[in-house]
C-alpha cells in the first residue's frame, strides 16, 4: 500500500521533478565551465556559507578560547624574536631601495606583514579540504597568502577571497604542493599530502645522500614567494628508502594540529609582486634569446 501510494505521489509530479532535475543539471553545468559564473558563485557562497559559519563558530570559540588565546599570546612574544625574519638589510655598497617603509636606523625594510584572523570553518576529512577566514579583501587579504596557525605552523594558502571571508587551501589538500626543508641541513623538497591521515604529510626530493633522523624539523624554505622563510611545518616521524629511485621517502608529523585550528595569521610578501614580474621578464627575455638565436 505504502509502495504504491509513493509511485502515485512520483507519478502525480513527475514533471515537477523532471524540471528540478533539469534545472539543477542547467545551473551546474553554468557554473561550472563559465569562469565569470563560477567566480561570482565563489564570491556568493563565501558570503553566505561565511555568515553561518559565523554563527556556528561562536558557539566552538567558548570552549575554545581560553587554550586558543594562550597560543595567540604565546605567538604573539615569539614574533619579538623573529623580527629579522620579516625584513630584509640593504645592500650598503649599492643602496637600491625597492621599498619605502623604513622602521630603524640599520636601514631594516619590512618584507613580510601579518594580518590576524579567526577560522570559521574546517575541514579535515576529505582529500581535499579547506579552511574559512573571517577576513577578506576589505581587510587586505588577497589570493596566495600564506596562513600561520597561533603557533607559527603552516596551516595552508588563501586561493579565494569576497569582501569579507576568505577560503585557505588548507595542507591536507590534494593540489597542496609547498617549498620546504630540513632545518639542520638547509635541504630543499616539497610538501605534499597522501590523503591518508590529517596528522601526517609527505616531503620528497631528498636524496638517499642527505642525511635525515627521526624528529628533525622542516621549515618552510627560502626559495618560496608565499611562505616566510623559517617558519615550522613538521618533523620527521618516519624514514624509508625508495631503492628505485634512491630517494628518501619521509612522512612528516605536522606542527598543526588541523581539527583544532581557530586563530591564524595571513601573512603578505610585499615584495611577491616585484619577484614574480621579475620571473615572468626574465622568462621572455630567455625566449626571445632563444627565438633569436635559433
Amino acid at each position: 500500500m505504502y509502495v504504491r501510494n509513493i509511485f502515485l505521489f512520483i507519478r502525480r509530479y513527475f514533471v515537477f521533478f523532471c524540471f528540478l532535475l533539469l534545472q539543477f543539471l542547467a545551473l551546474w553545468m553554468l557554473f561550472t565551465y563559465n569562469r565569470f559564473q563560477h567566480t561570482a558563485f565563489l564570491g556568493v557562497a563565501s558570503e553566505v556559507t561565511g555568515a553561518i559559519n559565523s554563527q556556528v563558530d561562536q558557539v566552538d570559540d567558548f570552549f575554545h578560547l581560553r587554550d586558543e588565546n594562550r597560543r595567540v599570546h604565546k605567538m604573539n612574544d615569539s614574533l619579538l624574536n623573529l623580527l629579522r625574519v620579516n625584513y630584509e638589510v640593504t645592500d650598503t655598497g649599492q643602496r637600491l631601495v625597492v621599498d619605502s617603509m623604513r622602521v630603524d636606523s640599520l636601514v631594516k625594510y619590512r618584507k613580510y606583514v601579518y594580518r590576524d584572523a579567526r577560522v570559521v570553518y574546517n575541514s579535515t576529512n576529505f582529500e581535499n579540504n579547506y579552511l574559512q577566514l573571517n577576513r577578506g579583501a576589505r581587510d587586505g587579504i588577497r589570493e596566495n597568502m600564506a596562513v600561520l596557525n597561533s603557533n607559527g605552523a603552516v596551516v595552508g594558502l588563501v586561493v579565494n577571497t569576497s569582501a569579507r571571508y576568505s577560503h585557505v587551501m588548507s595542507l591536507l589538500h590534494t593540489k597542496s604542493n609547498i617549498s620546504a626543508m630540513l632545518k639542520k641541513s638547509g635541504v630543499n623538497g616539497t610538501i605534499t599530502w597522501d590523503t591518508k591521515d590529517p596528522r601526517y604529510l609527505m616531503l620528497g626530493g631528498i636524496s638517499r645522500d642527505v642525511e635525515v633522523n627521526k624528529g628533525d624539523s622542516v621549515v618552510t624554505s627560502h626559495t618560496s614567494y608565499n611562505y616566510p622563510p623559517g617558519f615550522m611545518i613538521g618533523r620527521i616521524d618516519s624514514i624509508r628508502l625508495n631503492k628505485a629511485t634512491g630517494y628518501h621517502i619521509l612522512r612528516v608529523r605536522t606542527s598543526a594540529s588541523f581539527n583544532s585550528i581557530q586563530q591564524v595569521f595571513v601573512v603578505e610578501n610585499l615584495h611577491k609582486d616585484e619577484q614574480e614580474r621579475l620571473e615572468a621578464e626574465t622568462e621572455k627575455k630567455m625566449e626571445q634569446d632563444r627565438r633569436a638565436g635559433g
